[in-house]
């Protein structure tokens, strides 16, 4: 019998068909808040069981990757989840070449979340993009408001 124990989190493992893209050697991360026990990291990094991001205060919210260098996208997974509150959430996934602006949208898309059935909702795009610079979603959690945005995973290949 072989045995190994690691302090180290245990990491992901892709889809035989993908090699998700590793977002912490690649990106820097812009967040417009964070809930100290959940925290960004928690959402793009390829660490299993990991809780996933929330937002520190109600409304709008925008998670930015902006990367060291180009990047060509041709998968975007999204995983978003709500247990306790029935809301209908919107958000934009864009794109640019740029750091700065020329903004190029992916998609919008909104859904209900129900704690009575509909508590998860996957988004996964195929995409031709290249020399993305820099890459944003926008989340509105409840187009009532006063809901908390959250990001269960983010995942690109």
């Amino acid at each position: 019998m072989r045995k190994q124990i690691s302090s180290q989190p245990q990491r992901e493992s892709p889809s035989a068909n993908t090699s998700w893209l590793d977002l912490e050697a690649l990106a820097r991360v812009e967040v417009t808040s964070e809930d100290t026990a959940h925290p960004i990291e928690s959402a793009l990094l390829l660490t299993v069981g990991a809780i996933g991001w929330r937002a520190e205060s109600p409304g709008e919210q925008t998670v930015r990757l902006l990367f060291d260098a180009p990047q060509r996208l041709k998968r975007v997974r999204l995983l978003f989840r709500e247990e306790k509150e029935a809301r209908t959430q919107e958000f934009v996934l864009r794109w640019s070449p740029t750091t700065e602006s020329s903004w190029r949208d992916v998609v919008r898309q909104q859904y209900h979340f129900s704690p009575s059935g509909a508590t998860e909702e996957i988004e996964e795009y195929q995409v031709e993009l290249e020399d993305v610079a820099a890459l944003e979603l926008t989340i509105i959690p409840n187009l009532s408001g006063g809901s908390y945005a959250s990001l269960a995973q983010l995942r690109l290949a």
